[in-house]
Order: structure tokens, then sequence, then C-alpha cells
């Protein structure tokens, strides 16, 4: 038995070392969304890996013969899971679940949210935002950029109510502004 305390790893490293079509794909997704490693990108790829193998044993269950309320109550546990989050729509399907892509995992990171809302510049400007405790959602600071928003957060994203960032005359909210992102 595993140590309790002790954190394992969350993620599946890819199974060919140096597929240049993959170097070359994941190569661009760190860069557009501002990642620090490519153990960000594997960790967000392994939970679509998690959500696509839900929907796969579900659609197992159905052709098995399973009775029809309990096929229905587990799809319908997993797909609010996935609404909650931002991932599906308001009446997707098993379907949808499968046809996830990583880009869509990537959206919905606090960091890529903080971009959207034109709290920063650039990706790297919302991680140190972040990191700095300048970013808080419903008036709690989060430090993680790979913090999942949930659709109730999202509209909460903010500054920090002490930082800095609050003052409309700060000189790097006047950058922001410029530069047409807000």
């Amino acid at each position: 038995m595993a140590y309790p305390g002790k954190n394992h790893k969350q993620y599946a490293t890819p199974k060919r070392r140096f597929e240049k079509t993959r170097l070359d794909d994941e190569k661009q997704l760190i860069i557009d969304y501002g990642l620090r490693n490519k153990r960000e990108l594997w960790k967000a790829q392994s939970i679509l890996r998690k959500y696509r193998a839900a929907a796969r044993e579900l659609v197992a269950l159905r052709s098995a013969g399973i009775t029809p309320e309990i096929y229905q109550t587990k799809k319908d546990q997993l797909i609010s899971h996935l609404y909650r989050y931002g991932l599906v729509g308001d009446n997707a399907d098993v379907g949808d679940v499968l046809a996830l892509k990583v880009e869509q995992q990537l959206d919905r990171r606090l960091q890529t949210q903080v971009l959207r809302k034109g709290l920063a510049r650039t990706p790297k400007q919302a991680r140190q935002f972040i990191t700095h405790g300048h970013i808080a959602i419903g008036g709690q600071r989060v430090t993680v950029p790979g913090y999942r928003v949930t659709r109730e957060e999202e509209p909460e994203i903010g500054y920090y109510g002490v930082s800095p960032l609050t003052n409309e005359v700060h000189p790097e909210r006047g950058r922001i502004t410029r530069a047409g992102v807000r």
C-alpha cells in the first residue's frame, strides 16, 4: 500500500518520445496557452482521457443491456460534471464527450480565463499575476494558474482586493487598456 500523504503522478507521458508532429503540436499549445512545461499539457490530456474512458464505459453499458434508468443516471452525472466545468453545452451527449479536445480543457484554466477577461496582456503575464497573488475568484485569492474554473466562478474573476492592480491608475493597467485588450 502506498503512503497516503505522498503525491502521485497525475499524468501519463507519451508513448513515442520523439514523434515530430506531436512535438510540434505540443510546442504550439505551450506557446498559445503560456504553459510552464509539457507536464501541464499532459495533465490536461490525462483528465480528458479519464472523461473519454467514462464515456466509453457508458457506451459499453448501454450495449451490454443495462437498465435504461441506471444508464441515464450515470450519463446525467457525467454530463452535468462536464457542464459545470464548461466543457460541454446544455444538451450534450456521449458523442460530445468523446469529441472533447485538449484545447477545451486548457481554455478552462484560470490563466486562460484571466487573459480572456482582459486582466492581462499575454498568457505569461496572466500566469505572473496569478502566482503573485493579484487575481481572485469571488474575493478569494487563487495562486494556481492551472486551477480549473467552473461556470459559476467565471464571472467572479477579478483583481484581489488589496492588490495594487485594483487601482485604475496603475501603470500596468494602463498598458492593458491601451493595448486594446479591455
